[in-house]
């Protein structure tokens, strides 16, 4: 399943240019709350991608062991106790899942989204995401109290990859979160229209297996994504 594969490449190499560093998964607890809690202006230490500063969130599957080999958390930029004021950020998380758990047409789709949506039912105390899928943005607000208290990317990142592996499809988990300024956050930005039009021409296909591809506004991508062309005619076929 290589749906997404140029996706992720391309944006591991756009990370790779970057100093980073990886941080340990956190043994360490930190509690979760039970639904997104509200965290107040009055409460928070900054925001991370609020107001215009760039806020990208992407999530995309693969299959393939070489672009996700392990679990990992990746920080380029600093740390949250390290922030003082608002600044960009992005988070990007890789999923790396078996072929044969996917199935094939409805089946597919709604594994993708559903492993999507992991991020609408993941609550770190203190680090209240505000999403915007119609825009691909992504921010947060950052409890002023939690950050007194030790939160940092290694305890959020370690209770995402636990959230993504509550799915048994699920083999390893990569995280990056970026907050370094100079940044080419645009690059992501469009690297996360991309994912998010990868996965509507999924829907598409689906929707209108019997469609004339020359006429169809989402012809560009199918073609240019190894897989798409394929399942439609899979579709088509049966």
């Amino acid at each position: 399943m290589k749906l997404y594969d140029a996706v992720i490449s391309g944006a591991e190499e756009l990370v790779g240019r970057y100093p980073g560093r990886t941080l340990g998964l956190s043994d360490a607890a930190w509690p979760e709350e039970t639904g997104n809690a509200m965290i107040l202006r009055s409460e928070m230490a900054y925001e991370l991608g609020g107001g215009s500063l760039p806020g990208v969130g992407l999530s995309a599957i693969t299959s393939d062991p070489n672009l996700v080999d392990g679990d990992g958390i990746v920080l380029v930029g600093p740390d949250l106790p390290e922030i003082s004021e608002d600044t960009p950020y992005a988070r990007l998380s890789f999923i790396r899942v078996s072929d044969a758990s996917l199935g094939d047409g409805n089946t597919l789709y709604r594994q993708i989204r559903d492993t999507e949506h992991t991020r609408y039912r993941f609550y770190p105390k203190g680090f209240m995401m505000r999403v915007s899928s119609s825009r691909n943005r992504e921010a947060v607000r950052v409890g002023r109290r939690e950050l007194g208290d030790g939160l940092d990317f290694a305890k959020v990142g370690s209770l995402l990859v636990s959230a993504f592996h509550r799915k048994s499809m699920v083999e390893a988990v990569k995280v990056f979160f970026i907050t370094l300024p100079g940044f080419d956050y645009g690059a992501l930005e469009r690297a996360a229209r991309e994912t998010d039009d990868i996965t509507k021409t999924i829907d598409h296909i689906l929707r209108n297996v019997t469609m004339d591809c020359n006429a169809c506004s989402l012809q560009k991508v199918c073609s240019e994504v190894e897989g798409l062309r394929e399942m439609h005619f899979r579709m088509e076929k049966h």
